[in-house]
């Protein structure tokens, strides 16, 4: 029978963590900065804050379908 010869090189699994690490933090960093800057400058106000919606809602005694 023939020898089995095992070459173990390591793993590369913590410089892949790692480089996940920091992708996550960068994600997180720029989420928050835009929260900020968002909330500093009014980014997220309607396009006229004047504007009148007016709803109807059905009486509460209707069911607005057919009964059996």
């Amino acid at each position: 029978m023939a020898d089995t010869v095992v070459v173990d090189r390591g793993s590369n699994s913590q410089d892949n963590s790692a480089v996940g690490m920091v992708l996550a933090l960068i994600v997180v960093l720029a989420l928050v900065i835009g929260g900020v800057y968002l909330y500093r400058h009014g980014g997220a106000r309607a396009a006229n804050p004047g504007t009148n919606i007016n709803v109807t809602l059905p009486a509460a005694g209707s069911s607005g379908g057919t009964t059996q």
